[in-house]
C-alpha cells in the first residue's frame, strides 16, 4: 500500500475507506451501510479528496468503486436534502457544484475505472455508475432515477446519464421515477455485465487492464473525450493524427513493440 493510501485511510474513514493493492488496483468503498450507502456533502468531499490523491499516485493503475453491505448507494442523505432545502439560492447553487465537480473528476479520472454495483443503486448514485468506465453489477441491483419523486430533477448527473444511456431511455425513467432492473442497466449500456458475484466478474477485468499499457490507456480514455460528440472535420483528423504519432515515439510505446518483437511480457506488467 502506497503512503498516499494509507493517509486516505485515515481521512475518509467515517464515509469511505480507500485501499491500494501491491498491483496498483485502488479501491474506494463507501462505508455507510447503516444508511444504504446515501452520500452526504462529507462524503462528496471525501471522494474528492480521495480522487485528487489518487490521481496522482504513481502506483495506482486501475481504480475500484464499490460499496459495503446490501446496497451501493440510495443517492441523497436524507439529513442532507434537509438541511440544504432550508439554504437560499447561492447556497444550494454552491453545494450542487461540489456534486458537479465530483462527478466531472471521476469521469476525468485519468486511470481506468470501474463500478461494482450491488442491491440499490437511486439517484446520484447512478451519476457515480455512468462517470466510470466499467460498470459491472449483480443480476438482483435495482437503479432509479427517483429525483421527481420528492419534487426535484437528475440535474447534475444528467450529462454522464444521458451519455450513457441514450436521451431515449433517460426520457422515460427521469420523467417517471419507476425503478428499472439489472437486466434492463445493461441493455440501455449503463451496465456492461452482470453476475453473482462482484469479485469474480471484476478479475477478468482487472487482469486484462493491468496487461495493458498504463500510458496507452491514459491517453485513450483522453481520446475518447476529445472525440466523443465533435464533427468529423479537418480539425478532428488532424488532432488524432497528432495523438497517435505522439504515443507512437513515446517510451511505452518502443517497450510495448520491443516487447513484442521478442516475444517478451512489458515492463509494466507485473508476474
Amino acid at each position: 500500500m502506497t503512503k498516499n493510501s494509507d493517509q486516505l485511510n485515515i481521512i475518509n474513514a467515517e464515509h469511505l475507506h480507500t485501499a491500494v493493492d501491491n498491483q496498483g488496483v485502488a479501491t474506494i468503498t463507501l462505508t455507510r451501510a447503516k444508511v444504504r450507502n446515501a452520500f452526504s456533502a462529507e462524503t462528496i468531499s471525501h471522494l474528492l479528496t480521495t480522487l485528487a490523491v489518487l490521481k496522482h499516485d504513481p502506483a495506482v493503475r486501475i481504480l475500484l468503486l464499490r460499496a459495503e453491505g446490501e446496497h451501493f448507494s440510495a443517492g441523497a442523505d436524507i439529513n442532507w436534502m434537509k438541511d440544504i432545502a432550508k439554504l437560499g439560492y447561492q447556497e444550494n447553487l454552491a453545494d450542487a457544484a461540489q456534486l458537479a465537480k465530483l462527478m466531472d473528476n471521476l469521469n476525468q479520472f485519468p486511470k481506468p475505472t470501474i463500478a461494482l454495483v450491488q442491491g440499490a443503486c437511486f439517484g446520484g448514485a447512478i451519476g457515480l455508475v455512468a462517470c466510470c468506465d466499467i460498470a459491472l453489477a449483480t443480476t438482483t441491483a435495482k437503479f432509479c432515477l427517483s429525483e421527481v419523486k420528492i419534487g426535484l430533477i437528475p440535474a447534475v448527473i444528467s450529462p454522464y446519464v444521458i451519455t450513457a444511456i441514450g436521451p431515449r431511455q433517460a426520457r422515460r425513467y427521469c420523467l417517471t421515477g419507476e425503478m428499472f432492473t439489472a437486466e434492463q442497466a445493461l441493455d440501455y449500456g449503463l451496465i456492461h455485465q452482470l453476475g453473482d458475484n462482484l469479485d469474480t466478474l471484476a478479475a477478468p477485468f482487472t487482469d486484462a487492464l493491468l496487461a495493458n499499457s498504463p500510458a496507452a490507456m491514459q491517453a485513450a480514455k483522453s481520446l475518447i473525450h476529445g472525440v466523443t460528440n465533435h464533427v468529423i472535420n479537418d480539425s478532428l483528423i488532424a488532432d488524432t493524427s497528432q495523438r497517435i504519432a505522439a504515443i507512437r515515439v513515446s517510451n511505452e510505446a518502443q517497450e510495448g513493440l520491443d516487447a513484442f518483437l521478442n516475444k517478451r511480457k512489458p515492463g509494466w506488467t507485473k508476474e
